[in-house]
């Protein structure tokens, strides 16, 4: 499945049950959270893996099941991260966010156990919140960033009862295996302060339930720009890797245009219609030097997605990504990859200039795939 698709239906993922998970109220390894929760020290492991976007639509009669041999593989590899992007349209209706429906929550629980078994730390992410996407947003009944005070309130009450609700599912599963992503990708505002009155409250929130739950909050402006407000909450933040999007994603009909530098052929470096040449040296300055402040600050910082579109040539997108593999091994930053499978992963993303290896089933990008391990 693409991003497109992906967005598209904001689905969430499948796998098999919860049980033979022991409860403990401790502090999971890496993670030191005080009396006072603003107060914590991080330490987030230089987590590595991939986006698992294998979904369904809200309330589509064909529920797609998660692939254990997903965790297999990546496993296998030496990975040990799988970011969950999730809808709540799945488990409530956008007409009534308090409307469960237990038997959905009980397929997380599935991916959840899988992710104990297999040893990877498991990334839920509300990819759809009540009152925000970042696609489809005009579809929410209320804007949970953008609408009247009382709007607003109610999508952002509905959005703390979702997170509770999980956090309390979870409570005591330790946060080595089991973290929260709150929001993908918030939108780009002109001031901090909405962002931060809503990871605060989302915080305070699961923290209600389970003060020991390690929590990653993306950052602003759809996840490029950190969020400094949120700087002593005790939080990771989460990055993104598709810069320049000229690179990333070359030919994708679902951006808006004025994303992308230049509309030629993608190389590496790239030369963008304005005359600015985008190299290593200005991913560093753009994708690096920007999030120097927070990380001055003690806060850890994780890269939730990044990935290379399938009608990028491949040795450019090569070129390219290791660029960006290499500064983030430099800083330390774990990564996610969108995706395993499809047209930005290492199996089965049809390029057209790549000869691929038959592996389990799969069509393997070994090239990219022993890219990605080296770093």
């Amino acid at each position: 499945m693409n991003r497109r698709d992906f967005l598209k239906t904001s689905g969430i993922i499948a796998a098999t049950a919860i049980s033979g998970c022991k409860s403990s109220d401790t502090p999971a390894s890496g993670v030191n959270i005080t009396a006072n929760p603003q107060k914590t020290t991080l330490k987030f492991p230089r987590y590595r893996g991939f986006n698992f976007p294998v979904g369904f639509g809200s309330k589509s009669p064909q529920k797609r099941k998660f692939d254990e041999k997903d965790f297999d593989i990546i496993k296998e590899w030496g990975f040990d991260f799988a970011r969950i992007p999730m809808s709540y349209w799945n488990w409530a209706d956008k007409g009534n966010w308090y409307n469960i429906d237990e038997e959905v929550l009980k397929e997380i629980d599935k991916v959840v156990e899988k992710g104990r078994q297999y040893k990877i730390h498991i990334n839920l992410n509300l990819h759809r919140i009540p009152g925000y996407c970042i696609n489809g947003r005009d579809q929410e009944p209320m804007d949970l960033y953008e609408d009247t005070p009382e709007k607003m309130q109610k999508a952002l009450a509905a959005a703390v009862f979702h997170w509770k609700m999980f956090a309390k599912r979870y409570k005591g599963i330790p946060s080595t295996q089991l973290s929260f992503d709150l929001i993908n990708e918030p939108p780009s505002l002109k001031e901090d302060t909405r962002h931060v009155e809503v990871v605060t409250a989302l915080v305070k929130g699961i923290r209600e339930e389970d003060p020991n739950r390690l929590i990653v909050a993306d950052g602003k402006d759809v996840g490029r720009l950190p969020i400094m407000g949120i700087a002593d909450l005790g939080v990771v933040q989460s990055t993104r890797g598709y810069d320049p999007m000229s690179v990333s994603h070359y030919t994708a009909g679902w951006v808006p245009k004025e994303s992308f530098q230049t509309f030629d052929v993608p190389t590496w470096p790239l030369k963008g219609d304005d005359g600015r040449i985008w190299d290593k040296a200005a991913l560093r300055a753009i994708l690096i030097d920007t999030w120097k402040p927070l990380m001055a600050k003690g806060v850890p910082v994780h890269v939730g997605e990044w990935g290379c579109f399938n009608k990028t040539p491949h040795n450019v997108a090569i070129s390219w990504m290791t660029d960006l593999l290499s500064l983030w091994k430099e800083v330390g930053w774990g990564y996610s990859m969108w995706n395993l499978r499809g047209p930005f992963g290492v199996m089965d993303s049809e390029r057209e200039d790549v000869e691929y290896e038959d592996y389990k089933g799969h069509k393997l990008d070994r090239k990219m795939l022993e890219l990605i391990k080296k770093y």
